[in-house]
């Protein structure tokens, strides 16, 4: 990248980018973006990927630009939000091959494309010895309602989508956000709390707990994946472990008014994403009755803590491309 230069780089980023990034003032090539006003509540989030963090040597660039920006569109669909727009930060040593920067940027366009989520701007920056790239990504309201973590009662039923853990044998580059489900789920009246899981089922969840309770998870029913129990035989822990503490699931987990019947929700759920599993995996008790219900307790699994020492193997391992 130091014999291409920052010009030249920026006016590469706009081809490597192509039709996923419209023309200034509306894209990249001015001081700012400008986008129309909607009506509703705009909704704004922000996440990395980091070299050695979120990615290595053994993950395509490809791959590297496409988890960055699902990571984002899956926080919008945690809030049953459509994606807007994005702005790409990136930061990077300047013996960067170019070749593997032009690949990451597809990554970004081919998702940009499939979810019609234009790139309109950023910046580049240099960074001694790594690389950092963050996007922040603007939506809306999908409706009247913008879904948050609270909002969750004593008795309400918990559910979580789709299937846990094992997600660093590829999940973790190749799941799909949540976009449609979240949506969907915003415009019905029952569901009162949402977030996306994304450093673990027993980290995240008690951010849905409401006040002096706890969650009463049935294990017998929770959605553990084949990608867990096969990482289980490696690791010696229980493929519980794995679907509580393994992060990256970028599945959805929210909460049902204690008062809707389940069976003809579960039903409308069905007709409208067959292709998607939907499990109820418990519900949230008075913290006084828990040992009564028979509460696991959640702070015996560590899901992912982002200001301590990495869990070990938590690194991808399973695809290909060096920086």
């Amino acid at each position: 990248m130091a014999a291409l230069g920052e010009r030249k780089l920026i006016t590469a980023i706009s081809r490597w980018l192509g039709e996923a990034s419209p023309r200034a003032p509306f894209g990249i090539g001015d001081d700012c973006a400008v986008l129309p006003a909607v009506k509703g509540h705009s909704l704004l989030t922000v996440d990395p990927v980091i070299y050695g963090e979120h990615f290595d040597d053994h993950v395509s660039p490809q791959a590297a630009g496409e988890k960055l920006f699902k990571r984002n569109l899956s926080d919008i669909a945690a809030m049953g939000g459509r994606p807007r727009a994005a702005v790409v930060a990136l930061a990077f040593d300047s013996r960067l091959k170019t070749r593997w920067l032009a690949a990451f940027y597809r990554g970004l366009a081919a998702v940009s494309r499939r979810y019609q989520v234009p790139i309109v701007g950023g910046d580049i920056a240099r960074l001694r010895g790594g690389i950092v790239a963050s996007l922040t990504l603007l939506g809306q309201a999908s409706g009247k309602r913008v879904v948050t973590r609270q909002g969750a009662r004593i008795g309400d039923a918990i559910y979580v989508t789709g299937q846990l853990g094992g997600s660093l044998r590829g999940r973790h580059l190749r799941f799909t956000p949540r976009l449609d489900e979240g949506a969907w789920l915003a415009r019905q009246q029952g569901v009162r709390a949402m977030m996306d899981i994304s450093d673990g089922l027993a980290k995240d969840l008690p951010a849905l707990a409401p006040a002096n309770s706890l969650p009463a998870l049935n294990v017998n029913t929770l959605p553990i994946s084949a990608a867990a129990r096969q990482t289980a035989k490696q690791t010696g822990r229980t493929a519980l472990d794995h679907a509580l503490s393994d992060g990256e699931d970028y599945e959805l987990v929210f909460t049902l008014a204690a008062g809707t019947p389940p069976s003809a929700f579960e039903r409308r759920w069905r007709q409208t994403f067959p292709k998607v599993r939907l499990t109820q995996i418990g519900h949230f008790v008075r913290r006084d009755r828990a040992q009564a219900q028979g509460c696991i307790d959640l702070g015996l699994y560590r899901g992912f803590e982002h200001l301590i020492d990495a869990v070990p193997g938590r690194h991808p391992t399973s695809a290909e491309g060096q920086p």
